[in-house]
C-alpha cells in the first residue's frame, strides 16, 4: 500500500498549520480546537517545522518556558523528515520506528499534501489485514467475495 491511497482514505485530511512567529500557545490552542498531536509549521508557504505535543512536553514544560511568550521558532523540530506519494506503507513503519516520530509530512514534488500519523498507519494496517483474511476465508470456503 502507498502513501497515496492512505491519504485518500482518510475521512479528514485537512492541513492544519502555524507560522514560526506565532506563539506556543496558538499552536496548542489549534492543536486542542483540532484533536490533533502536532501541527505543520508553515512559513510563505514553506514548510519549515513541526510541533508536537513531544516538543511541548520537553522543549516547553520541562525548560520551564511560558507558552504564552514562546515562539514556534524556538522550539519547534526543523529538520522535518517528510515521505512521499508514492513511498510504500512499510518504509513509512520503518522511518517512524527508527526516528521515534508519530507524524510524517506528505510532499510531492515539493508541495507539501498530507500528514501521516501513527495512528493512519495502524489503521491502514488493520483495514489491509482484514481484507487479506476476508479473500482467504472465500477462497478457503470456495465461495466468490
Amino acid at each position: 500500500m502507498k502513501i497515496r491511497q492512505i491519504l485518500q482514505g482518510k475521512t479528514v485530511n485537512a492541513l492544519y498549520s502555524v507560522s514560526s512567529d506565532q506563539t506556543v500557545l496558538d499552536a496548542l490552542r489549534l492543536m486542542a480546537d483540532k484533536n490533533i498531536g502536532a501541527v505543520l509549521v508553515v512559513d510563505k508557504g514553506v514548510l519549515t517545522g513541526i510541533f508536537s505535543e513531544r516538543d511541548y512536553a520537553r522543549k516547553v514544560i520541562l525548560k520551564d518556558r511560558h507558552s504564552d511568550d514562546t515562539l514556534i521558532a524556538d522550539v519547534m523540530t526543523a529538520n522535518v523528515i517528510t515521505i512521499g506519494l508514492d513511498q510504500r506503507l512499510e518504509e513509512c513503519m520503518q522511518i517512524m520506528s527508527d526516528k521515534h516520530i508519530r507524524h510524517l509530512p506528505v510532499m510531492d514534488g515539493g508541495e507539501l499534501k498530507g500528514i501521516i500519523s501513527i495512528n493512519d498507519v495502524v489503521t491502514a494496517i488493520i483495514v489491509d489485514q482484514k481484507t487479506r483474511i476476508d479473500s482467504l476465508e472465500s477462497y478457503i470456503s470456495g465461495s466468490p467475495y
